[in-house]
């Protein structure tokens, strides 16, 4: 009698996590650029916002038939970013409060969340008026 092993492949929970770890990680070793993979709406979105704000350079989406791969140029910004897990509802007056708690202060630093606007800063989705999911932030 032949026993039967079974394989359990990794699964990636969180996709934007593992993009702005391995961004955070490469940040901390000094390189120019690193290499994202795979690709997703919300990140594109997340790394757009970073790039408007000046904390990353150029990045490049690299079509592979596949998931796809980004090619992100880092300019030595960015200090820390991170994903907000579980996704919480976030009303627009009570974006101050998560400012206050995730940011070291208020003049820098920028949360990211999923409105029915589309993806934005507190700060545009302060002055839309309007509240979202928290995706995560970045300084």
């Amino acid at each position: 009698l032949g026993c039967l092993v079974e394989q359990s492949a990794m699964v990636r929970m969180s996709v934007l996590n593992d993009c702005l770890r391995s961004i955070f990680n490469a940040e901390k070793r000094g390189k120019r650029q690193v290499l994202v993979r795979p690709v997703s709406k919300v990140i594109v979105k997340f790394l757009q916002q970073m790039m408007k704000h000046g904390y990353i350079g150029e990045f490049e989406i690299v079509d592979d038939h596949r998931s796809g791969k980004i090619v992100v140029e880092l300019i030595g910004r960015i200090n820390k970013c991170g994903v907000i897990s579980p996704r919480f509802d976030v009303c627009h007056n009570e974006i101050e409060q998560w400012v206050v708690n995730l940011l070291p202060a208020r003049q820098f630093g920028h949360i990211i969340l999923s409105t029915s606007l589309g993806i934005m800063d507190h700060e545009e989705a302060r002055r839309k008026h309007t509240g979202g999911k928290v995706l995560g932030f970045f300084y």
